[in-house]
């Protein structure tokens, strides 16, 4: 794992799977497969289940060919995705820094945390629905537990990207499976579903929930994660060796993301097949068509169905917040612990959701979650348009530039979906506005203002790019340029302190310290009593601990002082990080090192990390000895 490489997209895991150079196609198509299937996963979330539902109960089979649209527009966008982070190195966010000014990365970034918490809030609310149908968890627990799931990608980012890998890959396997297995058990009518692939008009109702299958297929997010993803690839930079990352990029493309059509399909005809078919078409919940599963075919199939939900929503979440992680490190130059950014784009979507199921009750959450995927699809050309300027740039990819029918194909899918769009926004705006009162004049003029902006920065976001070329790199990177050094002579530490715990790991602290500070320092030895005596009392207590702790650390001074080096020592009380700093500063401490355990995780949040702590507590260098 390359964990110097700070200036890379998701640097923790960039660059950590190295690509084979023995020509050996079955080989290298296994060493490129994967980032697709972290990307597919969002186009079959519980998302697309609400929209495919209600396409499937309302319309029978007339929407697959909406489907079988956005799956073509979603294999030719990820592509465009991939190939920016092949070529460039950057991902769509490190890009769109190079091209735009400070307050449309600002207004972009804003977009694609608003697409992104969407995202999130249906893969929790498909969670606790799964979990509700599945065990009878009531709704509040199910959300709340989704909010811990989230240290699951700490967990598996941390063992490598291959591990988070094969554990997406196996729950897209049980996803695929359950609805195979669902298929077979509702016998849908072959030549009715052909019929499904002949496009149609849309208006309506039929158009929201188009609008929202496009929003819950070609995903946003996915787009910004699929450019930082495929830089997990150690691969030739040479002209054959990026011609060779693109290909089987695409190869892994083509299959997870029609992997996923297949399950899309699979909900639809599913949803048709059961309850259109058979009178019940205003089936919008998810539990409902659970029901509805359990009385018509039996426990099997209710059963699997809940399986693939819960499968669907843990998968998604996982991407989900890797992609906002990049997005907040692209568009910001802002890089925050991983495990805060992961928590805070959760609690974003458990907040609306808390709120829906308190005050609104459950009912209502499938109604928000075909919301999340319109709101997912008005995000599109915000992501879509720069995508597809960055990859029609020859002086940004050189001879990796899109060619004319390519980029054709491109814009025309950019010009379906921000139509589309456009004309939802109409239908929804105006009929809200009939709704109100003359009295709320107010919140019409700020809907108006809204539009009107987000229809202004789209309009800057297409034709700024074919007036204002990428003459230079910005710097994209979260700290600055580095500047020539200016080095001045050795610093000596004359008073340096070492914290002690009397366990195996004092013997190296000290021997750093005495190799730093020779015996011309002053050596001073800390150790914090812990007991609950000790927290209570303080420097007055005189408990068997204490009284071994002051023998101990006197063991240590001796031994220090017979071999010429000037030591003392000083006891704290109670808190372990304020003692050390208070002791440090009334010493004038020089120099503080500390011995570290290699707490990961887990036992830093039951034991405490002192180090941490203790650094951003006192102004002095702080040697940290593992």
């Amino acid at each position: 794992m390359n964990k110097n490489s700070s200036d890379k997209s998701l640097s923790e895991v960039h660059e950590s799977v190295t690509i084979p150079k023995l020509k050996n196609r079955w080989k290298t198509l296994l060493a490129f497969a994967g980032p697709a299937y972290l990307v597919s996963v969002g186009y079959m979330d519980p998302g697309n289940w609400a929209t495919d539902i209600q396409g499937g109960s309302q319309f029978g089979y007339s929407l697959i060919w909406i489907l079988l649209m956005s799956n073509l527009m979603a294999i030719l966008l990820q592509n465009l995705a991939a190939r920016l982070g092949i070529v460039k190195g950057w991902d769509l966010a490190q890009a769109s820094r190079q091209q735009y000014p400070q307050w449309v990365n600002i207004s972009l970034y804003v977009f694609a945390e608003i697409a992104i918490a969407a995202c999130d809030l249906a893969e929790i609310i498909g969670m606790a629905i799964g979990l509700n149908l599945l065990f009878g968890l009531p709704m509040v627990y199910g959300v709340i537990i989704t909010v811990f799931d989230t240290f699951i990608l700490l967990f598996l980012i941390n063992k490598g990207i291959r591990s988070l890998e094969l554990f997406i890959f196996s729950l897209v396997t049980i996803i695929g499976l359950s609805f195979l297995t669902e298929i077979f058990i509702v016998k849908p009518v072959v030549s009715d579903v052909l019929k499904g692939f002949m496009p149609s008009s849309l208006s309506g109702n039929a158009l929201y929930i188009a609008i929202g299958i496009i929003g819950a297929t070609v995903m946003p997010h996915n787009l910004y994660l699929h450019s930082s993803l495929v830089q997990t690839r150690k691969f030739d930079k040479d002209k054959e060796g990026i011609k060779r990352a693109i290909k089987y990029n695409f190869i892994d493309s083509a299959i997870a993301l029609n992997l996923a059509f297949f399950v899309n399909a699979a909900i639809l005809i599913l949803a048709a097949t059961a309850f259109y078919k058979f009178g019940y078409n205003e089936i919008t919940r998810i539990k409902d068509a659970h029901i509805l599963l359990q009385s018509l075919f039996g426990n099997l199939a209710p059963t699997l169905f809940a399986i693939a939900l819960i499968c669907s929503g843990q998968s998604s979440t996982i991407t989900g917040t890797l992609a906002g992680q990049i997005v907040m490190e692209g568009y910001l130059n802002l890089r925050i612990s991983p495990w805060i950014r992961r928590l805070l784009t959760r609690m974003i979507a458990v907040i609306p959701a808390m709120f829906t199921i308190l005050y609104f009750g459950e009912d209502k959450l499938d109604e928000l979650l075909v919301l999340s995927q319109v709101i997912l699809s008005l995000q599109l050309g915000f992501a879509v348009v720069p995508l597809i300027h960055f990859n029609s740039n020859k002086k940004l990819m050189n001879d990796f530039a899109i060619g004319k029918i390519v980029k054709t194909l491109a814009w025309i899918s950019a010009a379906i979906i921000i139509s589309l769009n456009m004309k939802l926004v109409y239908e929804v705006v105006s009929a809200f506005m009939q709704t109100m009162e003359q009295g709320q004049w107010w919140i019409q003029l700020i809907i108006l203002c809204v539009i009107v902006f987000a229809l202004a920065l789209l309009l800057y976001i297409i034709f700024n790019p074919f007036v204002s070329k990428i003459e230079t790199e910005k710097q994209i990177i979260p700290h600055a340029e580095v500047q020539k050094l200016s080095l001045k002579t050795q610093t000596n530490y004359k008073q340096i302190a070492i914290t002690v715990d009397f366990s195996k790991q004092d013997e190296t602290t000290i021997q750093h310290a005495i190799s730093i500070g020779g015996k011309e320092a002053n050596y001073l030895l800390i150790h914090i009593v812990e007991s609950a005596v000790a927290r209570r009392i303080g420097k007055d207590v005189m408990d068997a601990e204490s009284k071994k702790d002051i023998q101990n650390i006197s063991l240590y001074v001796e031994d220090l002082i017979a071999e010429g080096y000037n030591t003392k020592f000083e006891l704290g009380y109670g808190k372990r990080s304020s003692n050390i700093a208070n002791i440090v500063e009334k010493n004038n401490i020089d120099l503080l090192v500390m011995g570290a355990h290699g707490h990961q995780v887990l036992k830093d949040l039951i034991f405490g990390s002192t180090v941490d702590a203790v650094r951003h507590a006192v102004n002095i260098p702080v040697l940290v000895v593992k």
